[in-house]
């Protein structure tokens, strides 16, 4: 048993990309988790972690990893079109998923899913790692203490390479989708009764700039710009903002890069976010979110607000009306 009062969970990491590979050497530094299995379409990235975590034994078929594995949760971090098949997969063998956002690219899709998730969804927890960083806790505790909001700003820019590497991503889905998920938090996840959305293009027809507002009954409103226009020298993940102002106060984040800065032959923002995992341990906002996801998997919490399977299909109802790009009154009543 570890100081945590439950044995270590058994979990597994579909996807071995940028930010699965991330969760895998994650988990392998936690001591609420042991990494026991790794699964990707491709041997090739496999191999490539290899060097990283010797020893985990790894599959390219889910279904072997699923008999063969002694995982009793998955982390599931591929690409979105495979998000709903893989989670529908591993609900029905009756293991716990913590499933990177969003849910699908649609919401008839994402609902596809409903009869297999629990009512308090857990053994469905969206991956949200945003609701773990430090300065959002913060802020999410200001806003608590000092009441009413009256406008939330949301700043979050990725750098133009991306348009190149993931042609058709749009920054509305992409990106903005980690502010909306905020805001749900910091609304209480009341529904806003105003939508509206613009989108910039490249001469190519590329959306590289989404723009949007929500407005709530009470009048508290709500403006987002994402984006892929950083130019190389900035920041390798780009920049993150969020200001929050209410009756007699305000308050403002800069989640991402954190602060420290190095300057070499160039300038280098080694923390762009606030995700560590070494030989000596891990910590940073992807930690506590797997942390949370064993305390979870063993019953010892429930799945926090943000991270439930409705909160996802709420916003992802959000990111649906505001993908047509125009302005969308609903009734009020």
């Amino acid at each position: 048993m570890t100081h945590n009062s439950f044995a270590p969970v058994k979990v597994g990491v579909v996807g071995l990309g940028r930010f699965g590979r991330l969760h895998a050497l994650t988990l392998a530094r936690l001591a609420e988790a042991e990494l026991v299995a790794l699964v990707s379409r491709r041997q090739a990235s496999l191999d490539d972690v290899r060097t990283e975590l010797p020893g985990v034994p790894s599959w390219t078929s889910l279904q072997r990893a699923l008999t063969e594995s002694t995982a009793e949760a998955w982390v599931v971090a591929c690409t979105t079109a495979e998000h709903v098949p893989i989670v529908r997969t591993l609900l029905e063998a009756g293991k716990t998923v913590l499933l990177e956002k969003p849910i699908a690219d649609n919401l008839e899709e994402a609902r596809s899913l409903a009869p297999l998730v629990r009512p308090d969804s857990s053994n469905l927890m969206i991956g949200h790692i945003v609701l773990f960083n430090s300065e959002f806790q913060q802020l999410r505790l200001e806003a608590q203490q000092r009441g009413k909001l009256a406008y939330i700003d949301c700043v979050r820019h990725r750098p133009a390479s991306i348009l190149g590497a993931f042609p058709g991503e749009n920054p509305l889905h992409a990106v903005m989708v980690h502010d909306l998920y905020a805001t749900q938090v910091l609304v209480n996840r009341a529904d806003p009764v105003y939508y509206s959305a613009r989108f910039h293009r490249t001469l190519a027809g590329e959306v590289d700039l989404a723009v949007a507002q929500l407005q709530w009954p009470d009048g508290l409103l709500a403006s987002f710009a994402a984006s892929y226009l950083t130019p190389e020298g900035m920041p390798p993940r780009g920049f993150d903002r969020m200001e929050v102002f209410g009756a007699g106060w305000s308050a403002r984040i800069h989640p991402n890069p954190r602060p420290i800065e190095v300057w070499g032959d160039r300038a280098l923002w080694p923390m762009a976010l606030e995700i560590r995992a070494d030989e000596t341990g891990a910590s940073g906002m992807l930690a506590e979110e797997l942390r949370c996801f064993c305390r979870v998997v063993r019953g010892q919490q429930i799945v926090p607000m943000g991270a439930t399977y409705s909160d996802a299909l709420q916003v992802q109802h959000w990111m649906d009306r505001l993908a047509s790009g125009l302005d969308r009154s609903l009734p009020t009543s």
